[in-house]
């Protein structure tokens, strides 16, 4: 998931080891949604495809468990993924504020991605991920309703790492997910990008 990093000085490159899982559900019953947490919480679907959103999201959760992979994409890669048909971001915002989101990969033979999802650092740890996630599942299933020409979903699949924040996975099996496939990459070390290089002292 992550771009290679700049080898330093001494020109050696430190790598990771990185456990990839992937987990589905295969019916929408499989889905088992979060409570509701209290306080000013709302979903709202981003309709317009602005990458400058979409970028702003990515780092911003991502930034201090280096989601990289995304970081050299251009303004037009990023408004091409936005515009698929069927494609679609779900915010979270508290008080206002954007929390996290969920990102949806609609794909071949009614299969849909969960493609992001994640909390913005200072939101986490206030039961906002489940019940996002929960919505963000829900939306990934009935997706067809709001695009006539997608077929229904029949599966929805996401994957996790070990880089991962410690409560995703855990997370995602509450929800009703199955893991289906594990495997093991190496990578290239890299300093957490944050929203911005040294956010989080990396």
């Amino acid at each position: 998931m992550s771009n290679p990093a700049q080898p330093p000085a001494s020109g050696t490159v430190t790598t990771i080891e990185v456990t990839v899982w992937s987990l589905e559900q295969t019916s929408p019953d499989d889905l088992r949604p979060a409570a509701v947490p209290e306080g000013d919480l709302r979903i709202v679907r981003s309709e317009v495809p602005l990458p400058e959103f979409n970028r702003f999201l990515y780092t911003a959760v991502g930034g201090d468990i280096r989601w990289t992979d995304r970081l050299g994409m251009t303004y037009g890669q990023w408004r091409e993924e936005l515009e698929r048909p069927g494609a679609e971001t779900w915010v979270a915002y508290a008080n206002g504020t954007p929390a996290g989101y969920v990102q949806l990969d609609p794909q071949d033979d009614g299969a849909v991605e969960i493609l992001y999802f994640g909390l913005i650092p200072a939101f986490r740890g206030r039961r906002i991920g489940g019940h996002l996630l929960s919505y963000g599942v829900a939306r990934a299933w009935d997706l067809a309703e709001r695009w006539p020409d997608r077929p229904a979903t029949e599966r929805v699949w996401l994957h996790t790492c070990s880089k991962d924040g410690p409560y995703a996975m855990d997370n995602y099996l509450r929800r009703g997910f199955r893991l289906f496939d594990t495997k093991t990459e190496v990578e290239p070390e890299v300093a957490t990008p944050g929203p911005w290089p040294g956010a989080y002292g990396a």
